[in-house]
């Protein structure tokens, strides 16, 4: 971790100060966490490289646009950087409606749909995971018109890198279900859903260890299935 007084200015305050020395005292899960980030996606991506292939095909054949989705968004210490997804909408969706996609959304194509609910969409974000970007488990990478609104305790969760899947994630998988209740879905988001989701971010920041990523990765996979 970087020494405190390294940290972007914004993080500097007294609110991310507890988090921070929570942090700094568990050097050895902060080792482990980033050794399986490495291994696990390396043997992942060799794994699903074949399912991988067949999905970009799907995409292809289903729509027109590239078979990769990327977007600028932010992860530890505010570092911006492009998150790799499979297109799941149409090209140029971002420019004809809101970053939020809310149920039923007319821009996600037909293979999309199948995509998100399996969360198969997410599988190259291995790439991301691999470069350091991010981890299998941590908060959700946000982009920066999100992250503007983030509390000063918020910013805590940039201590660590952004994650594929989190307990958030898990408890807000219909996320997009309660997006479609409302026709401003990025005001509802900022204002009702990402403060629900960081309230569980940071208490599962406050419990970080490496034993409790691995219990988060499992509920993940069971839920999925």
């Amino acid at each position: 971790m970087r020494n405190w007084t390294e940290l972007p200015d914004y993080m500097q305050n007294e609110c991310v100060r507890p988090y921070y020395d929570q942090l700094k005292r568990q050097p050895i899960s902060r080792f482990f966490k980033r050794v399986i980030d490495l291994l696990g996606a390396l043997c992942l991506m060799v794994i699903l490289s074949p399912v991988m292939v067949i999905i970009a095909i799907m995409i292809k054949a289903d729509s027109k646009g590239p078979v990769f989705y990327r977007q600028e968004r932010i992860t530890r210490y505010g570092k911006i950087f492009r998150i790799f997804k499979f297109r799941t909408m149409v090209t140029g969706a971002d420019q004809i409606g809101g970053l939020i996609t809310a149920d039923n959304d007319v821009r996600v194509t037909a293979v999309g749909h199948k995509l998100r609910g399996l969360r198969l969409d997410e599988l190259p974000q291995l790439f991301n995971v691999l470069a350091g970007d991010m981890s299998f488990v941590g908060t959700r990478p946000e982009v920066q018109r999100y992250v503007e609104h983030y509390t000063p305790e918020m910013y805590a969760t940039l201590l660590l890198p952004a994650g594929i899947t989190s307990e958030a994630s898990i408890q807000f998988k219909d996320e997009a279900e309660l997006m479609g209740l409302g026709e401003d879905s990025d005001m509802i988001y900022i204002k009702d859903i990402l403060p629900r989701k960081m309230d569980i971010n940071l208490t599962a920041l406050k419990n970080f260890s490496f034993w409790n990523d691995l219990k988060t990765a499992f509920r993940t996979i069971i839920d999925v299935f």
